[in-house]
């Protein structure tokens, strides 16, 4: 059984460490904990491999991050989707959240986009939002901040300190969900 498990964000250093790339953090945090590194695909896309579990139970993960923008990224996981002939059944989409507070942890299966352009990019080449997604909670900004400044600003100095602990999370919720399935997930994650 093959997964596939996306970590959206925006390419390019400015980037890297934006509430926008939570997604891509949680993926790195992933590749970082089995010891493996990405490679180039030919979709546009980074991507890393690995097996959850031993035996005939075991699934195949491919991890990976979009090269393109967030609102372009439908197109080239589409075709790394295609690539390893997996369904949107079989996908885990990992993105900032800014309707839940900071390291709350959320999955669901299918949805609205909730106006977040990757999900928008991703349901639309998909033709379908039926694949599952793990919501990172980056909160909202304070007063009058524009939210889509707010998410490509990098996290505070508070935050900071809470930042591993959170990723970590993000991880094994991913490797939960693949294991036992949403219900379980939901139940012992969604805080």
């Amino acid at each position: 059984m093959t997964w596939l498990v996306v970590g959206l964000g925006n390419p390019g250093d400015q980037y890297v460490a934006t509430r926008h790339n939570v997604g891509q953090m949680v993926v790195e945090e992933l590749a970082k904990r089995h010891s493996i590194k990405f490679s180039s695909h030919k979709s546009r896309t980074d991507v890393a491999a690995y097996k959850l579990g031993v035996g005939i139970d075991a699934h195949s993960i491919i991890l990976a991050k979009s090269k393109s923008y967030m609102n372009e990224s439908g197109g080239p996981i589409k075709a790394l989707a295609s690539f390893y002939s997996v369904e949107p059944a079989k996908i885990i989409i990992l993105h900032d959240e800014l309707d839940i507070g900071f390291a709350a942890i959320r999955s669901k299966l299918a949805g609205g986009d909730n106006g977040h352009n990757g999900l928008k990019s991703l349901t639309s080449s998909f033709g379908t939002a039926e694949y599952y997604r793990v919501r990172l909670g980056i909160g909202r900004p304070m007063g009058q901040q524009d939210p889509a400044d707010f998410v490509l600003k990098q996290f505070s100095k508070e935050e900071k300190k809470d930042l591993g602990e959170f990723l970590d999370r993000g991880a094994d919720v991913v490797e939960f969900l693949i294991n036992e399935g949403l219900e379980k997930t939901q139940t012992k994650f969604n805080s």
